[in-house]
């Protein structure tokens, strides 16, 4: 499953600097059969859009990974950009604790139902196998510094899994996508939307959100165990 792409809004109080500023590329031939490495900053698709208003705006795709994984990755354009922007907006508000309890609060089945109600028999006891053996595997797949943190494996696991009978099948899938070790290793490490957010408040920047919690919500809640 591809991972979520995003789109965050950085409305821009000044002018860019020309060499900081996004140019459109002309497309060049290369080999199908072949991805080369951007050979510098200005080589990278930065998913980056200005728009042209007083003050200008800019859009900002991101993506919901550590955000390590792709800072360095992030043009220095797009970077300068946040820094100089006045107000943020993101897709959610993922400092607000209204916003995180809402989220928690979608993905449960309504009725009082549980997955095992709504799973094929054979399914969901795959599933309850698959997560005993996450759970014994969690405590091999953190690294030194999670547990120089504090972080136990049986609280990383009811923080991820916790009350998972009574999720509904999209969310337990997005879930399950998740319960890997490259994923558990990363854990604690904030997703690049919640960095941002987490800078813009320390940076005194005004934030927002473009969407409410029920907008991401319904549409999945939605979706037909076909779809």
């Amino acid at each position: 499953m591809q991972p979520h792409l995003a789109l965050v809004c950085f409305v821009f109080g000044g002018f860019l600097p020309a060499s900081a500023r996004p140019e459109p590329r002309r497309r060049q031939q290369t080999d199908p059969g072949r991805c080369e490495l951007p050979r510098s900053q200005r080589d990278l698709n930065s998913f980056f859009w200005l728009i042209r208003r007083d003050p200008p705006a800019y859009l900002f795709g991101t993506i919901h990974v550590p955000y390590t994984r792709v800072w360095d990755f992030i043009p220095e354009n797009s970077k300068f950009a946040f820094q100089a922007s006045s107000n943020v907006y993101f897709e959610l508000d993922l400092t607000d604790p209204y916003t995180i309890s809402g989220l928690a609060s979608c993905q449960l089945l309504p009725h009082g139902e549980n997955l095992q109600d709504v799973l094929p028999r054979d399914l969901y006891h795959r599933l309850k196998r698959h997560l005993e053996y996450v759970k014994l595997m969690l405590p091999h797949w953190m690294t030194p510094d999670q547990r120089g943190k504090g972080l136990y494996a049986d609280y990383l696991f009811n923080a991820i899994a916790g009350n998972w009978e009574r999720k509904r099948p999209v969310w337990v899938m997005l879930m399950v996508n998740s319960l890997t070790e490259t994923d558990i290793r990363s854990r604690g490490v904030p997703v690049l939307d919640l960095y941002l957010a987490q800078e813009a408040e320390r940076m005194k920047k005004r934030t927002g959100a473009v969407e409410r919690v029920e907008e991401q919500c319904h549409p999945l809640n939605g979706l037909n165990f076909s779809q």
